[in-house]
């Protein structure tokens, strides 16, 4: 695809922190990490326990996005811990699993998911073969760019909604569709491509992770080929660790070739306790670092919490109405809370000593555009 890559700290930033690592220092630690960063070879050398006490200018070479603070600290602590051999909490890196939510988690979800416009748009396109959508909801729905009804969808009724308006068509062609799409479709608020609307920090954070030997995957409710479209370009994750919701599919031969042809019927929907189940299906580790940003995302965390030593559970916490939006972690994209019986997700995650990250206060930019603009 045509898509242009976000201003991300490039993997290659991290590539003196792989060499050293896997010769003589790999014992150095974080510290020796950060000092790797600077670039100063007496730093490279010395030992960890010199560097105790890193000053803004060193940690600011990792995650420079992240404000220093305890969101950033425990991240770097974490994969510290579980990256050098001689730590009691050291996990080898076939074992280094991290899970990510995509929607409000890696990329913007408001107004509405990035996926529903897209279907809606689709709709619109298919409308003239389909004159009974004038009268039958949610098809009505979005031909009359009505999002308050739209959004009101839960997430089995949206699989469901896409699986009817892509059904008959080859995997290869829903493929080319979503391409084009993403090519030129603009954000409503933002006026930019929904792929420049992914997070900086957390494309950073990506980066940072891969560079210590992590495998990074996607968990998302989202449909997993819409983003296997986009996520090897976004984020780096390539098609293979995208696991979301799917739809049914059929083989045949078609002018002599052989396709896969999307049906209208849902297969798996990856959402809520549909995670864990999702990740021993299509990964089969568990794994050691979890991020999310919605209630839904809670039986992945505690999945991913659920294991023997270090692990790193981490929510994005939407509080900047300014650069972005501001809603709790209980709402869905109505603006209603999901459970109003449950105990606030975000108490849950400190009951838990999950991390909960600031947007306002954490990140020091929101969107790659945004760090380029400064």
């Amino acid at each position: 695809m045509s898509n242009e890559q976000p201003d991300t700290t490039a993997e290659s930033d991290f590539e003196p922190l792989r060499a050293t690592r896997r010769a003589t220092v790999r014992g150095a630690g974080l510290a020796g990490l950060l000092a790797l960063g600077a670039g100063s070879a007496t730093a490279q050398r010395a030992d960890p326990s010199a560097n105790a006490h890193l000053s803004r200018n060193e940690t600011a070479e990792v995650l420079p996005s992240w404000n220093d603070g305890q969101t950033k600290q425990a991240i770097l602590t974490f994969v510290e811990e579980v990256t050098t051999p001689d730590s009691p909490g050291f996990v080898p890196p076939a074992e280094r699993i991290a899970t990510f939510d995509n929607d409000g988690t890696l990329w913007v979800e408001r107004p509405v998911y990035a996926q529903l416009a897209f279907t809606a748009d689709r709709i619109q396109e298919l409308a003239p073969q389909h004159p009974e959508w004038e009268d039958e909801q949610p098809y009505q729905a979005a031909l009359e760019n009505d999002l308050e009804t739209l959004v009101a969808m839960d997430q089995q009724e949206i699989v469901e909604l896409l699986a009817a308006t892509h059904a008959g068509m080859t995997t290869a062609e829903f493929a080319e569709i979503v391409t084009d799409w993403l090519d030129t479709a603009r954000h409503p608020r933002f006026d930019r491509r929904y792929t420049e609307l992914a997070y900086q920090p957390m494309l950073e954070l990506l980066s940072f992770l891969r560079a210590n030997e992590f495998e990074t995957f996607i968990v998302s409710g989202g449909g997993v080929e819409f983003m296997r479209q986009m996520s090897e370009a976004t984020y780096g994750i390539p098609p293979e660790q995208v696991v979301g919701s799917t739809g049914k599919t059929r083989y045949e031969i078609r002018d002599g070739e052989p396709v896969l042809v999307k049906l209208p019927e849902v297969d798996f929907v990856d959402d809520e306790e549909g995670k864990p189940m999702g990740i021993h299906t299509f990964i089969g580790r568990q794994p050691i670092a979890a991020f999310g940003n919605y209630v839904g995302d809670r039986e992945m965390l505690e999945w991913a919490d659920a294991g023997d030593g270090p692990r790193l559970c981490l929510l994005v916490n939407h509080d900047d109405a300014e650069r972005e939006y501001a809603y709790s972690m209980d709402e869905d994209l109505t603006g209603e809370v999901v459970d109003e019986s449950a105990q606030p997700f975000i108490d849950v995650a400190a009951e838990r000593g999950w991390v909960v990250t600031s947007m306002k206060d954490d990140w020091e930019y929101v969107f790659p555009f945004e760090k380029a603009d400064r």
